[in-house]
């Protein structure tokens, strides 16, 4: 690799470190999505949500559900306590939540905490809901109350981080009991005269199905926000502490964290910058050293053609022996293969017809022609030649071949 290369690989790890240090000094940007999972401390996540249930009620009592309702419920029929579901969107089936609505009427408790309620469940309690308007509220500011005298250790408490909030516009005001409410104040000096109902207690069967439209108030941002862990306590009060409760880790938002192998990666700031620095090396190795390498391949010259240097050579030998009568031997041979490969006349029979036929195709005269082969055939009948007669022989012929007029098309 050349100087210039090397300079280009230590600026890039130059700023590949500067990077690292910028991102790791760098605040962390908070996650708002909402999980809803004990596992994840996010914001919207439950982790201090579980770490308070084991607190209040019994470690062993708190059990968490990672199968769909229907398959747990039809596997453990027997079981009792509260089945406690809290996450953005709830969506049961049908069989699924006539087999909760039936557990539930055997002395159980459905605990739903979620942004929408399953409608055919709103039905089955003879309740509906709608959505707080926030014209007014440009800052998404909701405040809370328990309306229990016996939990109400605060006159109220403020959510900031609601889009929109759902409230149950209209009740069984015979059999429902109304567990919390809302209003959409903006400020803290403005008070509202009208509250909606946002959390409620509904008696089925033998048990109870209570519903609140506020999952947040189980989320870590909102339990660290004080005094509202009170209300968050508030709601879990009207659970029977004394029985187990069934706490769902299916119907989760959070769950699509976990997805994919690279979560763990991507998710833990050192091993995310482990597996970047990574690639990023792959890809310079892939420039700088992982071309092909092999060995330089050789320019070869095409071979020259020696046929007329060897013609020469052969012909220097022969005339340094002064081997005039051989020499005129091989000029007549190659004059008839010339004939032949050239006039297309054959040399066999050399006769009058033939005479004629070559004086024709080669522009010379019929006695030019006559005094050639004449010439040829003294020579044929010689056993030694002088290096005069040898001369005359080639003269001839050269001359002879000069005015073929067939040169011209082939």
């Amino acid at each position: 690799m050349d100087k210039k290369g090397k300079i280009y690989i230590v600026l890039t790890i130059i700023a590949l470190l500067g990077i690292v240090v910028f991102e790791s000094t760098k605040p962390q940007a908070l996650n708002w999505y909402p999980s809803y999972t004990k596992h994840h401390k996010i914001p919207f996540g439950t982790f201090i949500l579980h770490e308070q249930l084991e607190r209040l009620f019994s470690k062993h009592n708190i059990i968490d559900v990672e199968r769909p309702p229907y398959e747990y419920l039809n596997s453990n029929d027997s079981i009792t306590g509260t089945y406690l579901f809290i996450n953005n969107q709830i969506g049961f089936d049908k069989a699924e939540l006539d087999k909760l609505l039936d557990w539930t009427s055997k002395g159980n408790t459905l605990f739903i905490a979620s942004e929408t309620i399953n409608k055919t469940l709103l039905d089955t309690i003879n309740a509906n809901n709608s959505v707080i308007s926030s014209l007014n509220n440009f800052d998404n500011v909701y405040q809370f109350k328990l309306k229990n005298k016996a939990l109400k250790k605060n006159d109220s408490y403020t959510f900031d981080k609601a889009d929109f909030i759902n409230y149950f516009n209209k009740v069984d005001t015979l059999n429902t009991s109304v567990i919390s409410v809302v209003n959409n104040a903006a400020d803290e000096d403005l008070q509202t005269t009208k509250d909606y109902i946002n959390t409620i207690k509904h008696p089925f069967g033998n048990g109870h199905i209570i519903l609140s439209t506020l999952p947040q108030a189980f989320t870590n941002y909102f339990l660290l926000t004080n005094p509202n862990q009170n209300y968050t306590a508030g709601l879990l009060s009207y659970i029977p502490a004394s029985q187990p409760i069934y706490v769902d880790a299916y119907y989760k938002s959070g769950k699509t964290f976990y997805s994919s192998p690279m979560h763990v990666f991507l998710n833990t700031k050192e091993l995310k910058w482990a597996y970047y620095i990574m690639l990023i090396s792959v890809f310079i190795y892939v420039v700088f050293e992982g071309k092909r390498k092999q060995r330089a391949i050789p320019v070869i010259k095409p071979l020259k053609n020696q046929t007329l240097d060897f013609t020469r050579t052969i012909a220097n030998m022969y005339y340094e022996k002064q081997n005039h009568y051989e020499i005129a031997q091989h000029k007549i041979q190659l004059f008839l293969d010339y004939i032949r490969t050239q006039l297309y006349l054959d040399t066999n029979v050399i006769d009058t017809s033939f005479v004629k036929k070559l004086a024709d195709r080669t522009n010379n005269s019929v006695k030019d022609t006559q005094q050639l082969f004449k010439g040829i055939e003294n020579i044929n009948n010689k056993t030694t030649l002088t290096k005069n007669e040898l001369e005359a022989l080639n003269t001839r012929i050269e001359s002879f071949k000069s005015n073929n007029s067939w040169k011209k098309t082939f």
